[in-house]
């Protein structure tokens, strides 16, 4: 799966042009390195969003393609934020 359908998917970021934005400006970090929008996440991938002086560091468990909201949170694990 896509990186920001990732993120809108699990409702880490709202909509998944800001995702896409977020990614293109070099926020999102996938296994450490910074990443496009199109990068290809799996589970165990760590991702890293910097929101301005926020930091959010999570493991990916779960990839689903429709997620009711009360599951959005059981798609990952949050490392340090």
């Amino acid at each position: 799966m896509r990186v920001d359908k990732f993120l809108k998917n699990a409702r880490i970021i709202k909509r998944r042009t800001i995702a896409k934005e977020a990614c293109e400006q070099g926020r999102v970090l996938v296994n450490g390195k910074e990443s496009k929008p199109g990068v290809e996440v799996d589970i165990g991938d760590i991702v890293q969003i910097n929101f301005g002086n926020n930091k959010m560091k999570i493991e990916i468990i779960d990839i689903s393609e429709h997620v009711p909201k009360d599951k959005a949170q059981d798609m990952y694990k949050i490392l340090n934020s």
